[in-house]
């Protein structure tokens, strides 16, 4: 497809909503899984999706590797696009690291940093801060090149007060909407500990501030339990539900842990809310076990998804 179409197609899919008005079946073939997370090449990502049946996948960087498909040349970005769609795969999220930094001129959370580390950050930062647009039109090409028109961003990492903050960061980011915009893209903002947007309600919160057809929000339920937010019923029912544009499951949000989540619960909700994006797995373990997990982790929302008694 010539860029010009891809932008015209992309646009129109921006001006849908991921929320129907009435209810939507989530199935298997609503399931997708951020690939560096599920293997350790792109050839076992796409053997991973085969073998759970996924049509989707999510990118950050290579299996295996810390380059980021967001940030490739068009060089290499092509053949990557193209094994996918040779795998019937389709991409439905590009999660980058957009704006995942110290805002300048704020002090940002940070346990026991030395003089000598804050004085090598603080220019460090300014100069991301400086090049955001420019990182930004990259990861908008890497996403028209991968067939997707969603995109993660941030909101800069976490102060002591972040509402504070918030009109200034909504300043920041309404004019990298327009732009995504522009080019058929829409940004998520991902609710993250690590950042000023961690919780739904602060999530709720900054979207009041940002236009509703180009900002919308990545949902990632354990992040907002995390930090100290009862992710359902209570966080759930804090969103916007029609700027619910990606949702995201950790491993141990689903597996037999204490940070269990009842995803066949919240599965319903948005079965009944109309929600028509997909689920995308973060397997997040750092013991070792991510692939073993990530298999445990698809196996239990496979059979969740599945359930008839779900849909009912």
């Amino acid at each position: 497809m010539r860029r010009r179409e891809f932008i015209a197609a992309a646009v129109a899919g921006a001006a849908a909503p991921l929320f129907a008005k009435t209810p939507v079946r989530i199935g298997r073939s609503r399931l997708s899984a951020i690939s560096d997370e599920i293997a350790s090449s792109p050839a076992e990502a796409l053997a991973f999706a085969k073998q759970y049946g996924l049509e989707w996948l999510e990118l950050r960087n290579v299996p295996g590797a810390k380059t980021p498909y967001f940030f490739m040349s068009d060089e290499d970005l092509k053949p990557a696009a193209k094994e996918f769609a040779d795998h019937g795969i389709k991409i439905s999220f590009l999660n980058t690291n957009l704006l995942k930094f110290g805002l300048p001129g704020t002090e940002p959370l940070r346990k026991n940093e030395t003089a000598e580390a804050r004085a090598k950050r603080i220019p460090r930062e300014q100069a991301q801060f400086d090049r955001r647009m420019d990182d930004l039109r990259k990861c908008i090409r890497a996403a028209q090149m991968l067939g997707t028109e969603r995109v993660r961003v941030f909101t800069f990492q976490r102060v002591q007060e972040p509402a504070q903050l918030f009109p200034r960061i909504a300043e920041i980011l309404e004019p990298m909407c327009a732009v995504a915009a522009r080019e058929g893209v829409r940004l998520l903002i991902e609710n993250e500990n690590s950042c000023n947007v961690a919780t739904c309600a602060e999530t709720a919160a900054i979207l009041k501030l940002l236009p509703a057809r180009t900002a919308g929000c990545n949902w990632d339920a354990l992040n907002g339990a995390n930090a100290g937010e009862t992710a359902y019923p209570d966080g759930y029912e804090k969103l916007p539900k029609d700027r619910i544009w990606n949702i995201q499951f950790k491993g141990k949000s689903i597996l037999d842990t204490p940070q269990h989540l009842d995803w066949a619960a919240i599965i319903k909700a948005l079965e009944r809310d109309g929600y028509e994006g997909q689920i995308g797995l973060e397997t997040h373990y750092f013991d070792g076990t991510n692939i073993e997990k990530a298999h445990a982790s698809m196996r239990a929302m496979v059979s969740i998804v599945e359930a008839p008694a779900l849909h009912s």
